[in-house]
This record gives structure tokens, C-alpha cells and sequence, in this order.
């Protein structure tokens, strides 16, 4: 990480006597570019043209934030989408077509499940099955003789189950399918996916890489193998993502390095003192040896984030929970996660696939920037509620 810095400063354009070479780059907002001559205009309809020839042509702060993104990745083309979610549909349809069939972890982003079964299914007959969150080579009998594509999450984002990516990856090599992972939870500094054998990854920039919880935006990031169909698609959609999101996510990423390690380590004190705590029955962290599949994420991973959960022994009912969260000062009530701000939710998952928290409420905590000993004594003082 520390040298990709540089490369968005080598991106930016040469100064000249109207402008100044600040810290970060320039924002860029425009519809009309200039050419400066007709014969710049005439290799932009032949597709020869190397520089920008309008507004949905990736301005140089979206530009700039793409090439950072894709160095730290390690693929060979990164694009930038309006949302995550925006992120997730652009590559489910930029690799599926009419006919197909494609296999989905039961974990997996619930807007991203719906976008299947409602749109890429009902209304284009891609065939969609999910498969169980914890999968791995023995996703191999789901696979039909059309099956081109693979979504991936690990860890999902409620129950943080892993999947066995590599063993995953090997029976898709072999069969030509399409691997497809978001990324998100361990962001590019603590999973590198194509290391792995993935095909493409995707990540909520919304979450850490932005930080602040002000951003909307995700981005797919392509191996060399099908980064060619990827781009040509992107091209053929004129997708675009405002200036003001890319610059911002240009920012969070100089302290992403910084924010995660405090992630890490306050998320870490807290759940393994949730682990003492009488009322809680189950902490789901990856990086705990409690967790089913910790030897997959202690192999495949170098770090993890702020996001976690856990259960009640007790299946309290809603009033109970609400005595419990609105007593929380410091953890706020909302959703999404990876922000400075330390976030609550609750709620009981559905899985089309058998799922040990079946029937269950998930807690899941954001954990923040604030001091680990707050959150704890804040916690405490819920937990009071309930006692």
C-alpha cells in the first residue's frame, strides 16, 4: 500500500500558470470536454482516442480513485459505480446473459439476492440458486451444465459466515465460470482475492474505504482474463460516479491503513468480552478461534475490521430489545457500517439454506473510532437494561 500514493499523484494533470498542485487532486465536474483539434474528434468515434472525450468518460478524479483502487487490488481494471449495490448489478449483468444459471451464497448482500430472483430471473431468465454461506469444493453438485457465474461474500455481512474461496475457485476454473466476490468486510489492505483465484471482486466504498459515512459509491475491479467483456460493457452502459464521491474516496483511502488497525483491535477487545458476558450466547468474528471457519479466515486473511455479531441466550422480544438499544449512547441505531461512528442493529435473518442461526436475533455492531472502554461501558449499561 504504501507506494499507491503515488500513482494518483502521477495521474494528476501537468500544472500550468492557472492552476496549483495541491495535497489532494482536483475535483472535476463537467459534461462537454474539448478536443483541441477535429482529428482528435475523429479517432474518439473510431475508438482510438486515448484521452477523455466527454462527461460519462471517467473525469481524472474518478480516474485517479480507479487506478489506486486497482494497485491495491492487483487486477487489471478497476471502474467505479454510484453505490455498492450499483457495483454488484453492473457485474452481475456484465457477465450473464439470457440462459444462464448462476449460484449465489445464502449470505450474500440481500439487495444483491432480490436484484437476482426479481430482475436477472424474472424478467431475463438467468436462473439463480443459492447455496449455504459456509461452502466450499462441495459447492461442486449445485453446478449446472449452464452455470456461468459465482457470487461470493466472506464473510457476510449479518451472520459472517466464510466460504472455502479457493476450493471454490479451482472447480470454477476448470468448468470456465466466473467467480465474483464482495470484498467489502476485509477491504483490499486484509483479503487479496486474485490471489486467491478470483475472477473480479467487488467493495462498498460506502463502508471503510470512505470512512466517514458521507460517500456513496462501490467498485468492481476485473482480472486480466475478463477485463476486456467488463470494460466494453461499462463502456456500452456510459456509467459514471460524481467527482465529489471519488474525491472523497480518495481521501479515506490515505487513512484507511490507520482506521482499520483501530477497527481491529477495539472490535476485537469488545467481542471477546461479549464472550464473558452472561447473557450473550454466540460471537460471530471471524478472527476468533470460537468461529466456525477461523482456520479458513486465519489462512485466507491477514487482518479483520469493526463488524461483528452476536446472540442472546434469551429470545427477547422486541420490547425487551428496545429497552435494551435505546438505552445505548454511544452505539447509534442505523444501518450500513465501516464509518467512525459506532453502529446497532437487530434483527432475525431468513435463510432459503439450513443456517445454525436459524430463528435467531442477530446483534451486529459497527464498531467505531471511539474508545474500546466507552463502547464497553455502554454495552454494559444495556445489558444493565435487560438483567
Amino acid at each position: 500500500m504504501k507506494d499507491y500514493t503515488q500513482i494518483i499523484a502521477r495521474n494528476w494533470p501537468k500544472r500550468d500558470t492557472t492552476s496549483a498542485m495541491t495535497i489532494n487532486p482536483p475535483c472535476y465536474k463537467g459534461s462537454t470536454v474539448l478536443f483541441d483539434c477535429y482529428a482528435d474528434m475523429l479517432k474518439a468515434r473510431r475508438n482510438e482516442y486515448t484521452g477523455i472525450s466527454y462527461g460519462t468518460d471517467r473525469l481524472p478524479t474518478q480516474r485517479q480513485f480507479e487506478e489506486a483502487m486497482r494497485h491495491l487490488e492487483g487486477g487489471a481494471v478497476t471502474r467505479v459505480f454510484q453505490s455498492g449495490i450499483a457495483a454488484i448489478q453492473t457485474a452481475l449483468m456484465a457477465f450473464t446473459r439470457s440462459g444462464d444459471h448462476i449460484l449465489i451464497v445464502d449470505n450474500a448482500y440481500g439487495p444483491g439476492q432480490r436484484f437476482c430472483r426479481k430482475v436477472l430471473q424474472k424478467k431475463y431468465n438467468v436462473q439463480c440458486t443459492l447455496v449455504p454461506p459456509n461452502v466450499g469444493a462441495d459447492i461442486e453438485p449445485s453446478i449446472q451444465p449452464n452455470t456461468r457465474l459465482i457470487l461470493l461474500e466472506s464473510p457476510g455481512s449479518i451472520t459472517f459466515e466464510l466460504q472455502d474461496i479457493p476450493a471454490i475457485t479451482a472447480i470454477a476454473r476448470q468448468k470456465d465460470i466466473v467467480t465474483l466476490l464482495d470484498a467489502t468486510w476485509a477491504t483490499p489492505l486484509y483479503l487479496k482475492p486474485f490471489a486467491l483465484g478470483i475472477d473480479a471482486t467487488i467493495h462498498s466504498v460506502t463502508k471503510y474505504i470512505s470512512g466517514y459515512s458521507d460517500v456513496l459509491a462501490g467498485t468492481v475491479t476485473v482480472g486480466e482474463k475478463y477485463a476486456g467483456a467488463f470494460e466494453e460493457f461499462y463502456k456500452l452502459m456510459e456509467i459514471y460516479t460524481p467527482a465529489e464521491e471519488c474525491y472523497l474516496a480518495l481521501r479515506g483511502l490515505h487513512t484507511l491503513a490507520v482506521r482499520l488497525r483501530q477497527h481491529e483491535h477495539s472490535a476485537l477487545a469488545i467481542a471477546k468480552w461479549l464472550q464473558t458476558e452472561p447473557l450473550v450466547d454466540e460471537v460471530l468474528h471471524p478472527a476468533l478461534p470460537c468461529h466456525p471457519e477461523h482456520h479458513i479466515w486465519k489462512r485466507d486473511f491477514t487482518g479483520s475490521s469493526g463488524l461483528f455479531a452476536f446472540t442472546f441466550k434469551k429470545d427477547y422480544s422486541d420490547t425487551e430489545l428496545a429497552s435494551f438499544i435505546d438505552s445505548l449512547a454511544l452505539f447509534r441505531l442505523g444501518y450500513s457500517w465501516g464509518g467512525y461512528q459506532s453502529l446497532i442493529t437487530a434483527a432475525k435473518t431468513l435463510r432459503a439454506t439450513p443456517s445454525r442461526y436459524a430463528d435467531k436475533t442477530i446483534i451486529r455492531l459497527n464498531i467505531g473510532l471511539e474508545d474500546s472502554e466507552d463502547l464497553r461501558s455502554d454495552l454494559e449499561k444495556g445489558f444493565a437494561m435487560l438483567k
